[in-house]
């Protein structure tokens, strides 16, 4: 019988740990990224197997239709979650002073996914985990391998206490509830390796409260939301709010120090292996010398792993708080479809600019994506919706198609990127706050004109000041 799949949310806790403690941890993470390595090794031959079956050939040529048939010839070549489980238990049974079945287990499953989302489409290759780089083990339950036990991290004779400040009534509200399984988290922080236990917890976070005031800190409220949002910039309509915003502005200085970094890593990377590099500057294929790291080159490069650190922190608190806004102006948000994973690739084809002659670019919106992350405020929004049994409403793009669609004509015209306004004789409307008001009147999948007209007026002002606002402040040039 499958397990019930309950809410769950994440709950981190710094560890206090001691010299040899940490030492102990390093240990069975080292050993964690071997087996994850002879788990994904060993799914590579088996799946390179499977690609050279004639029956497999003939099969994968009509996937629709002969699904059951490759799943169970994928399960004759050993490719499956339980059969990793299976191949690993000679190891975790070798290391279990250190690692224990459930870890060991997880490791597997982490192995299985990365070929899994290979086997169908979802990557183009997987990657082996590098000396230092294996920075999570989890178990499956908190009964047995890694628990939580009076307020200390207990696994295989380390007793690891937890760090739980009095004042911090969100964790204490938090650890009632029941713990599904933990992980250990390590992060390189400002160049000292940090530990973390993070507690998976069933149901959903307690509310937060100011503590001043005692008033809820991220209410929500009923109402329709429609988001338009691109590779840098959103645009947001609701009942009492209309807005237009540059994605993660913050990051956008600290960016600038990044590829600076960058640029120092590689000068010191070819400064310290001359040999590893032909004289146009490309790496030496045939050169199998060891790479040398010099005391400044690893400096520089834990000061850029920092700098990462910092980007994805001050990305996520953003995207945190941009969703609880949005959620405090409804509850029904609604969104287009984009493909992201589309806009990162390069174009495929050579083109040639008419005015000036040269071959354009084939580089799209990849840097904007990594930088942005629009997906990964839809996944937040999406998160926190369903703790209330709601989820995000995606809107198919081709069938509402939004930035071309007129209200007041009910007409469809096609626009280009450049142009950022919609004419409608007497005034403009910004083209990007114009689907968002689109979206928002979207009803079974297709805009619904009388919606249009009955909130219209009400959007016009709220727009009109939205612009205002943004001239006044100089912001966002580009689209205004």
């Amino acid at each position: 019988m499958a397990r019930t799949k309950t809410p769950s949310y994440i709950l981190t806790l710094p560890l206090k740990t001691e010299v040899w403690q940490e030492h102990v941890l390093e240990k069975r993470f080292e050993i964690g990224r071997k087996i994850y390595n002879a788990c994904l090794s060993e799914l590579l031959k088996r799946y390179k197997k499977l690609q050279h079956d004639n029956t497999y050939k003939t099969l994968i040529d009509n996937i629709k239709d002969n699904g059951k048939q490759l799943n169970e010839l994928r399960k004759q070549y050993g490719l499956s979650e339980y059969a990793m489980h299976e191949f690993v238990k000679p190891m975790y049974g070798y290391f279990k002073q250190n690692i224990d079945s459930d870890t060991g287990q997880k490791i597997a499953t982490r192995a299985w996914n990365a070929i899994e989302k290979l086997m169908f489409g979802d990557a183009e290759q997987v990657y082996f985990k590098k000396y230092g780089t294996m920075d999570s083990l989890e178990g499956k339950r908190n009964k047995q391998g890694i628990k939580f036990r009076d307020n200390q991290l207990v696994w295989n004779g380390l007793n690891i206490p937890v760090i739980i400040k009095p004042n911090d009534i969100y964790a204490h509200q938090a650890l009632q509830v029941r713990i599904k399984y933990c992980r250990i988290q390590r992060k390189l922080i400002r160049g000292k390796i940090k530990w973390y236990l993070q507690l998976i917890l069933e149901g959903i976070p307690p509310q937060k409260y100011d503590k001043e005031t005692g008033e809820i800190k991220h209410p929500r409220n009923d109402g329709v939301v429609g988001i338009d949002i691109g590779t840098q910039i959103i645009a947001y309509c609701a009942k009492d709010e209309v807005k237009l915003l540059e994605l993660v502005p913050e990051v956008n200085n600290i960016d600038k120090e990044k590829r600076r970094l960058q640029r120092k890593l590689d000068r010191q990377r070819r400064a310290n292996n001359p040999d590893k590099y032909n004289e146009d500057g490309t790496i030496k294929k045939g050169n199998k010398d060891k790479w040398i790291w010099s005391k400044n080159y690893i400096k520089t490069r834990n000061k850029l792993a920092d700098m990462q650190r910092k980007l994805a922190t001050i990305r996520k608190q953003s995207h945190e708080k941009l969703a609880n806004h949005i959620l405090s102006l409804g509850n029904e948000i609604k969104v287009e479809q984009m493909n992201y994973k589309g806009l990162r690739k390069r174009a495929k084809d050579t083109t040639v600019n008419e005015k000036t002659g040269r071959y354009n670019k084939k580089k799209r919106f990849g840097k904007s994506l990594a930088n942005k992350a629009p997906a990964m405020l839809l996944s937040i929004i999406d998160r926190k919706l369903r703790y209330q049994g709601r989820e995000l409403i995606r809107v198919n793009t081709f069938d509402v198609k939004a930035s071309q669609y007129n209200h007041i004509t009910d007409e469809y015209t096609k626009k280009n990127l450049s142009e950022r306004w919609n004419d409608f004789g007497d005034f403009k409307i910004q083209r990007d706050l114009y689907s968002a008001f689109l979206i928002m009147n979207v009803y079974d999948g297709k805009i619904d004109r009388e919606k249009c007209f009955e909130t219209f007026d009400r959007f016009k002002v709220l727009h009109d000041i939205e612009i205002n606002n943004l001239v006044v402040t100089s912001a966002l040039k580009n689209v205004v």
